[in-house]
């Protein structure tokens, strides 16, 4: 007897395929270059100065040596149409970090983010601070715990991830703060990492805030362990270096449970 396929069976073998396909598709979709922001997001950089007025700011640190207006500029995309942000500052010539830096007006406890960048020259260099506290690296040609896409001397740098200097680069975030109980520290802050697309840290506990005074809220407390309880914005670094960035998205959350996993 022949092997007899029903109309029925067909039908949901191929509702299970579309099933299968549309989580492909969506899972595929929620990280890398050029992904939407998610619903509940807010746009924080598409290119425009308006916006980038509107939404950031100097980071008032002890090194600041900038003024208002933000001197950061618009360029075209160097590979896509539309424009960018140029993270250039001459108030940070020389890698004076914490001298320009800006940093969104909005603060945040737990959230998703999603930020792209387009390093243009060999060993360029900026970061990405999530609170204005933990910075994720972005600097060409390192590949140590101070390198590209390292949870700043937490981790060691996933630079097998990188598309490199003159392509566009995705950090996709979901951060959980620190938690604390009677003003104690009670749960260290945890951050999952996706970079280009791929899982390069995953539930990483961070320590402490590294860098002192000028890289960000609580670098001065206790040698960087004194963490506060207190919110901070995304920061993005400034060091004198030609660094783009586009697309940068922000989802709050609450994680209730001490997991960043997605």
């Amino acid at each position: 007897m022949k092997n007899y396929i029903s109309p029925f069976n067909l039908t949901g073998l191929f509702s299970i395929f579309l099933v299968n396909l549309c989580l492909t598709t969506s899972a595929q979709a929620q990280v890398g270059v050029g992904t939407k922001p998610e619903k509940g997001a807010e746009v924080f950089m598409d290119g425009s100065r308006k916006m980038l007025d509107e939404k950031w700011t100097y980071w008032k640190g002890p090194r600041l040596k900038a003024e208002l207006p933000i001197k950061w500029t618009v360029v075209n995309d160097p590979t896509d149409k539309g424009t960018v942000i140029n993270c250039f500052d001459a108030a940070a010539a020389g890698g004076l970090y914490g001298s320009a830096d800006i940093v969104t007006k909005k603060e945040f406890r737990d959230f998703r983010a999603h930020v792209e960048f387009f390093i243009t020259k060999e060993g360029g260099n900026s970061g990405v601070y999530l609170q204005n506290r933990y910075e994720i690296q972005v600097l060409d040609g390192d590949t140590t715990s101070h390198g590209m896409a390292a949870i700043i001397n937490e981790t060691k740098s996933p630079y097998y991830a990188y598309n490199g200097v003159g392509k566009w680069n995705a950090y996709d975030i979901q951060f959980r703060a620190a938690r604390f109980k009677d003003g104690k520290l009670v749960e260290k802050p945890l951050v999952t990492l996706y970079f280009n697309g791929k899982k390069v840290h995953t539930n990483h506990s961070i320590s402490q805030v590294w860098g002192g005074p000028n890289s960000g809220i609580d670098g001065g407390n206790d040698g960087g362990k004194g963490i506060t309880d207190v919110p901070g914005g995304l920061k993005l670094q400034s060091e004198g270096h030609n660094v783009y960035f586009r697309n940068i998205w922000i989802k709050p959350e609450v994680l209730t449970k001490a997991d960043t996993n997605f």
